[in-house]
């Protein structure tokens, strides 16, 4: 017996009623159900309905601009939003910063977890994962603004030790997204470059009286999915809609499709050479950033923006197999895509299910991690998550800096409009930035130095021209470019002045010249 419709994207969108519990699937821009988000925004402005909606994600879904859940930010068609990263969301956070809508912002791994949970049947989800930081209750509790008053964040004490429980609403409804159905509705995700946590979204609907509607971009009339390539079962899913146009169906924001996001590497092209990066800022810090690797400790997450540079470092010098690169959305191996396609990676060992990646994380699997530095406080907080009117949300930073074995930090030193230049093995600061990154305190904890202390967590934090460390004594500077002066290119660009070792020292001498360093692990 068929249950499965297919209908159009209009038939599909005009189920949904006032006051429902939407949640959408993907990351960024990859497997995100666009055109059902265009559609659901064009009934909205035809027909003010439905309203006060309330919108569930995990990852990032937007490209910063218009795309994604940009679409939906209406006022009235969104009452609340619970996600976990809101930088690409640009219009919906300007409507929270607003105070406009309850907004609610929770570590991505626990998002994508509490869906599985509530699929499950339980009511929330433990996790270590927030403690000390605005996820805190006794800080913010996740919260954005001052309309959201609910809390879905209790801390408890299981054995002497803290746990956050977290909730979430039960979802009545599931946008989301897949590359083929057949007949029976089953969903396969061939070319799509994740899978993210789609299942636990259909699970989650389904066992709490929900519809799964599932965007496609082709529908096989004659011949079934070969069970092994299913990803969502007909029989977890209400309706099926075909994609009516390309644009509404790119493998990411950034790329309409390539087929090495969802490939194994050609034996032939496991070698090929790459262009060398320019020795600039971003190659000083990543090929520093290399400098902590260890070759008995393999398993790497890479985040967004400044450690990007790090795999590309590591092919340069002939070392990238030596290291296992994954991303949070479910990605183990290959090369980690930047931009509009990250979380895709170039040739992809295994794709896997977005909540199985974060309890690998969360488990203390990652033996280190790299990520951005926007904004370190004296006591070795960091901040990526908020500043002033802008709200961008942790995403995976959290689970991921909190749970790895070891991180460090990557960034340049001052931010806005900073020039340097490397002359004869120096650096040069030609120009200031702008703003200071090293401040008093931070303006939101999105990793809590206090709790990595504790941990007994090795800490790097590395700039272009100093590197610090976090232990028990506090906050040490340990290291310092060639050519810089202490006192006007670091001291005086702090606002507070950090521990000096004992035995401050040069940056290696092979990072500021043009040539390969012939790092070896």
């Amino acid at each position: 017996m068929q249950r499965v419709q297919f209908v159009s994207a209009k038939e599909a969108i005009a189920l949904i009623q006032n006051n429902d519990i939407v949640t959408t699937g993907g990351f960024i821009g990859t497997a995100v159900p666009e055109e059902l988000m265009v559609v659901l925004k064009e009934r909205y402005f035809a027909s003010q309905s439905p309203q006060n909606l309330t919108i569930i994600f995990a990852a990032g879904q937007g490209d910063g601009k218009e795309r994604g859940i940009n679409h939906l930010a209406q006022e009235g068609l969104v009452k609340r939003m619970v996600a976990g990263h809101w930088g690409l969301t640009p219009k919906m956070g300007k409507l929270a910063m607003d105070n406009k809508i309850e907004a609610y912002n929770f570590p991505q791994g626990v998002i994508a977890q509490a869906m599985r949970a509530l699929g499950a049947g339980m009511p929330g989800i433990l996790a270590r994962t927030g403690i000390g930081t605005y996820i805190d209750p006794r800080n913010a509790g996740g919260k954005v603004n001052s309309k959201t008053t609910e809390d879905l964040v209790k801390l408890i004490t299981i054995d002497n030790e803290e746990f956050l429980w977290f909730t979430l609403p039960k979802p009545t409804f599931a946008l989301l997204r897949g590359t083929c159905a057949d007949k029976h509705g089953n969903i396969s995700m061939k070319h799509e470059a994740l899978t993210t946590e789609m299942l636990a979204q259909a699970i989650a609907t389904r066992n709490n009286g929900g519809t799964i509607v599932v965007q496609v971009e082709e529908v096989l009339e004659d011949t079934y999915i070969n069970p092994h390539d299913v990803v969502i079962p007909g029989s977890f899913v209400d309706y099926v809609v075909q994609s009516s146009d390309k644009s509404m169906h790119m493998q990411t924001f950034g790329t309409q499709f390539n087929e090495a996001f969802v490939m194994e590497e050609p034996q032939d092209m496991a070698s090929d050479s790459v262009d060398a990066l320019p020795l600039d800022e971003r190659k000083i810090i990543a090929r520093r950033s290399a400098l902590t690797l260890d070759k008995h400790k393999v398993m790497l997450n890479y985040g967004i923006g400044m450690p990007e540079g790090i795999p590309q470092v590591l092919r340069e010098e002939g070392l990238i197999d030596a290291f296992i690169p994954t991303v949070e959305p479910g990605i183990v191996g290959g090369t980690p895509a930047g931009g509009l396609d990250f979380g895709a990676s170039v040739y992809p060992w295994a794709i896997i299910d977005q909540p199985y990646m974060f309890d690998f994380y969360d488990g203390g699997g990652l033996d280190h991690a790299f990520l951005g530095l926007a904004q370190c406080d004296q006591f070795g907080n960091i901040n990526v998550s908020r500043f002033g009117p802008k709200f961008a949300g942790c995403g995976g930073f959290i689970n991921i800096t909190q749970n790895a074995k070891e991180v460090v930090f990557c960034g340049t030193f001052t931010a806005g409009g900073l020039k340097i230049a490397v002359d004869n093995g120096k650096l040069n600061i030609l120009e200031e930035g702008k703003h200071k990154k090293f401040v008093q305190h931070v303006e939101q904890i999105t990793f809590s130095g206090k709790e990595a202390v504790k941990a007994k967590k090795p800490v790097t934090y590395i700039t272009e021209r100093a590197v610090f460390m976090l232990n028990e004594q506090g906050f040490m500077l340990t290291e310092i470019a060639p050519g810089v002066d202490l006192q006007r290119d670091i001291l005086d660009q702090m606002e507070f002045v950090p521990l000096i070792s004992e035995n401050l020292r040069e940056m290696d001498a092979r990072i500021f010249v043009e040539q390969v360093m012939n790092l070896s692990f």
